[in-house]
């Protein structure tokens, strides 16, 4: 697929994102809200072809995020999804592992270390925090002192 291509189909999904951010020529974000994340995921992975990469996630200022990155590795670009989550008390995402069974390790790290539950993940037992670590401390929040 090459990079017109690429920038045409992505606009199949515009109504679901927040906005399209082009940090260089070969980084492209796509800003949601977290009940589309899946939707558009299975977009790029189901529809466009795009290689999953990795997850990651991260305490921002006013939300968390929770980024799922792409390789378009026909023209050499990386698609991330970027959703937010914006309730900071209980945070939920849709997760991704039923569609990409290789992100269930990464969703399980975030449960464990940021404390973001994802919906219909087959498995969000501890990955790597001991089995004696406090419940309802998650280290990578802002508001954790260590």
């Amino acid at each position: 697929m090459i990079r017109e291509e690429l920038d045409r189909r992505l606009a199949e999904v515009e109504e679901k994102l927040i906005g399209i951010e082009r940090t260089r020529d070969n980084r492209i974000y796509l800003l949601c809200d977290a009940e589309n994340v899946y939707s558009i995921c299975q977009f790029l992975f189901d529809e466009l072809a795009l290689r999953f990469v990795i997850s990651s996630g991260v305490d921002a200022e006013h939300c968390f995020e929770v980024l799922h990155h792409f390789s378009a590795d026909a023209c050499g670009c990386v698609v991330t999804v970027k959703a937010f989550i914006r309730d900071r008390a209980a945070p939920e995402i849709e997760s991704i592992t039923p569609l990409i069974p290789g992100a269930e390790w990464i969703e399980r790290e975030m449960h464990d270390i940021l404390g973001i539950h994802f919906k219909n993940h087959p498995n969000l037992q501890r990955l790597i925090l001991h089995d004696d670590w406090p419940q309802g401390v998650y280290p990578l929040r802002k508001e954790v002192q260590l």
